[in-house]
C-alpha cells in the first residue's frame, strides 16, 4: 500500500484554480448535441470530465485535445456503440441517462463501484413517465435506457440532486416536442441548475425558468467556442490552507460567476478572516482562530467536508445544515466527514442534513480513510496545517477526479507532504 503523509506548514503564495469540472462536462456535451464544429476552451481535463468524453465519442461525436483545448465535431449523433462506463463521475452518470434517452435504441450506462450506490431513481421515474423504459438495479446502476423521449408535462424530485433536473434540461431540446419541467419541492444545488440554464442559452437553447421549474422548447442547439471559468470548489482548499495557515491568494476568478461555490469568500469573511477582492483574485489572509459560524449548506454541498475542516478550531460551536443530499456523493460525506474529523481529534457530531462542530484549540493528527472521495482527501491534506501530528492517508491520486496537480500547488504554498510505500 502507497501512502502519503502531510505534515502542516506555512501558507503563503498565490495559486490558479483548475477550471470548473461543472462547466466542463456541461460544454463538452452541449458541443457534440450542437453538431458541427466547437471549442471548449480552458477546459478541466480530468478522470470525470475524460469520462464524459468517451461517452459522447460512443455516440458519434469527434473530440480531441490539443494545445489545451477541447475540439468538438460531429454530424448527427447516433445511440451510442457500446455500453457507457462513467468510471467515478456521478456528473456523467446522470447527466448521459437524460441524453440517451432521446435515442430509440437500448443504452446501458454503469461505473465503478462507488456509482453503483448512487440513486437514480427520480430520474429513471421521470423519464419513464414519458415514454422511455428503464431499468436498474433497485434504483442504482447499471441503468438502461430506452427512448425516445416525449415532450409535455414532465415532474422531477428536485431535493436528492439539481443533476437530475439538470439531464432533463439539457435533453429537453431532443425531445419530440417542447417539455415542462415540474420541479417538486425545493430544488437543492440550484446553483448547479442555473448554470446549466445559462450554457444552454449559450448554446442557443430556448429555455426559460418558470414559476414551477423550466420550460424548453425542442430547437436545436448552436456551435460555438466556449471558454471554462475557474472552479470555486477547487478555490476553497487553498483559501481555506490561507485561513489556516497564513496568506494565499487565487487567481482567475470570475466575480459575477453563477457558481454557488464562490460563498466560500464570505464564509471565511463570516470566520473573521481578512478578504481581500481585486478584479479576479482573492486573498484570504488569516486574522487568528476561526469564529464559529451557522452555515446552509443547501446550495453549497461540496464545500461541506472543508468548512468542516475550517470551523474544527472554531472558537465555540458551528453548525452545518441544510444539506441531506450530502449522503448520496461519490461517499456519504456527512458520515466520512464525521469520521475523518473525529479520527483527527475534533469534535463533530453527525445530522440527518450536516453536522454540529464543537471547535477545539487543536486537532491531534493521525490516520484518516478518504473513500476515494476527491474532496474528502484534500480537506484532509488542509487539516493537516491545524494538528500536532501528520495526517496519514491512502495515495490513490484520487484528487485527479477535480483537482490535477492539488498536491504540488499546495507544496508551492508551504504545505510539507512525503509519500512512501509500505
Amino acid at each position: 500500500m502507497t501512502d502519503i503523509t502531510f505534515k502542516g506548514g506555512s501558507i503563503k503564495g498565490k495559486v490558479t484554480p483548475p477550471s470548473s469540472k461543472s462547466f466542463t462536462h456541461r460544454a463538452i456535451i452541449l458541443s457534440a448535441l450542437a453538431g458541427g464544429e466547437s471549442k471548449v476552451k480552458n477546459p478541466l481535463i480530468s478522470f470525470d470530465t475524460e469520462a464524459t468524453m468517451d461517452a459522447m465519442r460512443s455516440m458519434g461525436a469527434n473530440i480531441h485535445v490539443k494545445d489545451g483545448v477541447i475540439h468538438i465535431s460531429s454530424n448527427g449523433l447516433h445511440a451510442p456503440d457500446r455500453t457507457i462506463d462513467v468510471c467515478n463521475s456521478g456528473t456523467t452518470l446522470r447527466l448521459m441517462t437524460g441524453v440517451v434517452s432521446t435515442f430509440d435504441s437500448e443504452t446501458t450506462l454503469t461505473g465503478d463501484e462507488s456509482i453503483q450506490k448512487r440513486p437514480m431513481g427520480p430520474l429513471l421515474e421521470a423519464l419513464s413517465s414519458k415514454g422511455v423504459t428503464c431499468s436498474s438495479k433497485d434504483g442504482k446502476p447499471p441503468v438502461t435506457v430506452k427512448g425516445p423521449l416525449m415532450g409535455g408535462d414532465i415532474e422531477i424530485e428536485g431535493s436528492m440532486s439539481s443533476q437530475f433536473v439538470s439531464s432533463l434540461m439539457i435533453s429537453a431540446p431532443l425531445a419530440h416536442s417542447p417539455l415542462d419541467i415540474h420541479v417538486k419541492g425545493e430544488l437543492v444545488s440550484k446553483p448547479y441548475a442555473d448554470i446549466t440554464l445559462s450554457m444552454m442559452r449559450a448554446f442557443g437553447a430556448n429555455v426559460d425558468e418558470t414559476e414551477y421549474g423550466y420550460h424548453v422548447e425542442n430547437e436545436p442547439y448552436r456551435t460555438r467556442d466556449y471558454t471554462v471559468p475557474s472552479d470555486y470548489s477547487s478555490a476553497a482548499f487553498p483559501l481555506v490552507a490561507g485561513a489556516l495557515g497564513g496568506e494565499v491568494t487565487v487567481c482567475n476568478m470570475d466575480p459575477e460567476s453563477k457558481q454557488g461555490d464562490r460563498r466560500i469568500a464570505d464564509i471565511l469573511e463570516m470566520c473573521g478572516m481578512r478578504i481581500i477582492r481585486e478584479e479576479d483574485r482573492i486573498t484570504c489572509i488569516r486574522t487568528g482562530r476561526p469564529k464559529a459560524i451557522d452555515v446552509d449548506m443547501s446550495d453549497i454541498p461540496d464545500l461541506f467536508p472543508i468548512v468542516s475542516i475550517l470551523l474544527s478550531t472554531a472558537d465555540g460551536e458551528s453548525r452545518l445544515y441544510g444539506a441531506p443530499h450530502l449522503r448520496f456523493k461519490e461517499s456519504d460525506r456527512i458520515q466520512l466527514t464525521t469520521d475523518m474529523i473525529t479520527a483527527l481529534g475534533g469534535d463533530i457530531t453527525g445530522t440527518d442534513d450536516g453536522c454540529i462542530i464543537r471547535g477545539v484549540d487543536r486537532l491531534k493528527g493521525g490516520k484518516v480513510v478518504h473513500d476515494g472521495d476527491h474532496r474528502m482527501m484534500m480537506s484532509a491534506a488542509v487539516a493537516s496545517l491545524i494538528c500536532e501530528d501528520p495526517v496519514v492517508m491512502e495515495d490513490d491520486a484520487c484528487w485527479n477526479v477535480s483537482y490535477p496537480g492539488f498536491v504540488e500547488e499546495m507544496c508551492s504554498l508551504g504545505l510539507r507532504c512525503d509519500r512512501c510505500t509500505q
